[in-house]
């Protein structure tokens, strides 16, 4: 019995990025987008599927997770394959291989200048450079939601690297940017140090600010602090970090960045495998802060914790209230249904 075709709603999503299915899709009729991320810039990316064209098929034949998200965008007819149906038809005609061949040799050639990029940007090909150039060209053409992400990446894989300091004051000054409103215009500064010197070179912020500026456009003391501890903590000196965001949490500074300092704590007792003690503090959070916006988050670290002490009924309870309220995209929902099957699976 041959597949046969399904049919989609306009403003549907055929499968969600992260989604384990294991199906490949073959657009009959209609019109479907794949949204992804660029790996350069981790801007949201966006690749038209053409009618007669087959997508899904790497993650379905390699076994993990799709690594886009197949959004439809006008009422759509798919006929959708197992794998070992799609091998089938593949095998019984060679133009469908052709095709495949084609397809995939596009996107590695486009990956792979993607990585090249990435790594010869920096002086004398330093990877290290390289990233760290990435978000500086960003943060001068005023792109900063590039810039932040560049800057992080930075941090994450040399947090004691020769630009971290410089980093983590552009990721600074593109929060501000990026959030409180005002724009660099040509000429005008690209580091804290040069705005703060160049007269009349950025406009300030409104005095109604958000998420870590002060009246005057500056970042506020607890945004700094906030800012300092979590590169402290990718260090992986977890007591250091902990001090310093139960100082935020404890301060009357920044209301925000106190509130993502409470999250914080319970990370660094998880890392530091103090499992009791972090199921303590998240519980108190969430009775404190039941909207935090990192709830499912914590209720996942909860899991995760309960999981260490060898109680998987509650660590499997946990996850269920995870997928339960988080959003079927969300890392939550994503990490609490990974997590939720290996346990079932034992």
């Amino acid at each position: 019995m041959s597949p046969k075709a399904v049919q989609y709603k306009a403003n549907s999503i055929a499968y969600f990025r992260g989604d384990s299915n294991e199906r490949v899709y073959i657009l009959k009729t209609g019109r479907v987008v794949l949204k992804y991320n660029d790996i350069e810039t981790g801007q949201e990316l966006q690749d038209l599927i053409q009618t007669g064209e087959f997508f899904g098929v790497k993650s379905a034949l390699g076994k993990y997770p799709r690594e886009e998200t197949a959004v439809v965008l006008q009422d759509s007819a798919m006929v959708t394959f197992t794998v070992p149906e799609f091998e089938q038809v593949a095998m019984a005609n060679t133009r469908i291989i052709m095709k495949m061949l084609r397809v995939f040799s596009n996107q590695l050639r486009r990956i792979h200048k993607q990585v090249r990029n990435l790594l010869s940007t920096g002086e004398q090909g330093n990877p290290e450079s390289g990233l760290f150039n990435i978000g500086q060209y960003y943060l001068n053409t005023k792109k900063y939601s590039q810039a932040l992400y560049a800057f992080r990446r930075y941090l994450t894989y040399y947090p004691s690297g020769n630009y971290a300091a410089d980093a983590n004051d552009h990721i600074q000054l593109c929060e501000k940017y990026a959030r409180s409103g005002p724009k660099l215009s040509a000429g005008q500064p690209a580091s804290i140090e040069q705005a703060k010197s160049a007269p009349g070179s950025a406009p300030a912020a409104p005095s109604s600010t958000a998420s870590g500026t002060q009246g005057g456009g500056t970042m506020s003391d607890s945004a700094k602090a906030f800012h300092n501890a979590v590169r402290v903590f990718s260090q992986a000196k977890y007591d250091d970090a902990m001090a310093e965001f139960r100082e935020i949490a404890a301060s009357e500074g920044d209301q925000e960045y106190g509130v993502k300092a409470v999250f914080e704590i319970g990370r660094c007792l998880f890392s530091l495998e103090d499992f009791e003690g972090c199921i303590k503090h998240y519980t108190a959070m969430i009775q404190k802060f039941p909207k935090h916006p990192e709830l499912p988050d914590a209720l996942f670290y909860v899991g995760k914790c309960y999981e260490q002490k060898s109680d998987t009924n509650k660590a499997a309870n946990f996850y269920k209230k995870i997928l339960s309220m988080a959003a079927p995209d969300s890392s939550a929902n994503r990490k609490a249904k990974k997590a939720l099957k290996k346990i079932e699976a034992a």
